[in-house]
């Protein structure tokens, strides 16, 4: 595969941004990251949304092409008001959504006074949602349920801050979890070389698990965030096989490059169609963009790589 070097392995969709702030029926600071789900024919977005105030909330926005999209003048969650509320009064951001156990999932970085934790929620018609408690001790961020269980167990990608890797634990029943496993950790001299996290729920492929995940290289005008990708074992999820050694996505449109998080391109969701992929990222904390590629041609970039996995 020959990419040209204006170019990423993702294209970006031209009708980028797809909903910036003048698209919202409402005053707000920014928009985030957003998680996705296909839904009873139509594609829904749990779009990261701050207030005037600056407390992150969550927005559904729905679409049936996948491109033009509606979203909502009402909030679908906010920071919890009982029993959860001193884990989540300064708001909740980055859901990532899986679908396991004819359930969706909804996986949210929830913020406190105390810190930061990774919460989990489910909802069977994205009309109501029941919060089913912490997933992990402070101060761990980017969580992502697996879509399958591994030995009759559940499966949790995150990233505590001590490290900034990307750690695999498991439980039986999503309430206790332990048996904790390094998947990947930052890599000096790369382009992931100050910290890495999950994006998206991995993605099942012939080879194992196609994981897209973000890194950070930090350079003398401030934080970069690409991009990049990695293939997992399929039976033993914390095994990479093959890692990406260049980004497949980077901060090159204006809205990429500036924003209130400027050099910014985070994904928190994916959907598959096909050997297609849709990422759907926020770019700069300003607004949510889409790019596609083939999967195979991600897959490719991870195996055309050597070491330092």
């Amino acid at each position: 595969m020959s990419i040209r070097t204006d170019e990423d392995v993702v294209r970006r969709c031209v009708s980028n941004p797809l909903i910036a702030l003048a698209d919202l029926p409402f005053q707000c600071s920014d928009i985030r990251n957003a998680g996705v789900a296909h839904f009873r024919n139509e594609f829904l977005l749990l779009v990261t949304v701050e207030s005037l105030q600056g407390r992150c909330r969550l927005y559904l926005a729905r679409s049936r092409d996948g491109e033009r999209f509606s979203i909502e003048d009402k909030p679908f969650m906010t920071g919890d008001t009982g029993p959860l509320a001193q884990y989540e009064n300064m708001g909740i951001r980055d859901p990532r959504t899986t679908f396991l156990d004819d359930t969706y999932y909804i996986v949210y970085v929830a913020e406190g006074h105390a810190g930061l934790r990774v919460a989990l929620a489910r909802t069977d018609d994205f009309v109501t949602v029941e919060r089913m408690g912490m997933l992990t001790q402070p101060d761990t961020k980017n969580g992502v349920l697996f879509p399958t269980k591994f030995d009759g167990r559940y499966a949790l990608l995150d990233r505590p801050n001590p490290g900034n890797s990307i750690w695999l634990t498991f439980s039986a029943d999503l309430a206790f979890w332990g048996d904790p496993k390094v998947v990947m950790t930052p890599r000096g001299g790369y382009w992931d070389a100050d910290r890495i996290g999950a994006a998206g729920v991995p993605i099942e492929i012939d080879r194992g698990w196609l994981l897209i995940y973000y890194g950070e290289k930090i350079t003398s005008t401030g934080p970069l965030v690409r991009l990049g990708a990695a293939v997992l074992d399929r039976n033993e999820p914390w095994k990479v096989l093959a890692r990406s050694n260049i980004p497949i996505l980077s901060p090159r449109e204006r809205y990429e490059r500036i924003g209130d998080v400027g050099n910014v391109v985070f994904s928190c969701g994916t959907h598959v169609s096909g050997g297609d992929l849709r990422v759907y990222y926020g770019a700069s904390d300003s607004c949510i963009c889409l790019g596609t590629a083939r999967i195979d041609d991600i897959v490719g970039v991870c195996y055309d790589t050597s070491g330092e996995f």
